[in-house]
């Protein structure tokens, strides 16, 4: 390495936004059928942090290229708080006939489903 060059760590690479997300509107245009309404492209000051296994990442990612095939360009945070406002309004709507409850009660079909980790009770 040649004197007085700084020398160049291999960190994380950061992932920078394209031209059509820096120049997207941020608006709350989508609303859920009862009115519920995601938050949209804003600043978040709450977290949540969602494990999911290697299959549902991958029908997230095929769903999220699948909108944006058709001129819907957004990224996978925003298709969550929307599938979050879409169960919220069905529960608002009536616990009894919410899918969202129904879905809940069924028996877990494989261990991604309603089963605690190993060791938990």
């Amino acid at each position: 390495m040649a004197a007085g060059r700084p020398r160049l760590s291999r960190g994380r690479r950061v992932s920078l936004p394209g031209v059509h997300e820096l120049l997207r509107p941020a608006t709350r245009d989508q609303a859920a059928h009862d009115g519920r309404q995601a938050s949209g492209r804003e600043a978040h000051a709450q977290k949540i942090t969602v494990y999911l296994s290697a299959e549902e990442l991958l029908d997230l990612e095929r769903a999220r290229l699948t909108l944006r095939a058709r001129g819907l360009n957004v990224d996978r945070g925003r298709m969550v708080r929307e599938a979050i406002a879409m169960l919220l309004a069905d529960l608002d709507a009536g616990v009894e006939s919410s899918l969202f409850a129904r879905r809940l009660r069924e028996p877990a079909a494989g261990p991604e489903r309603g089963r605690a980790p190993a060791g938990t009770p």
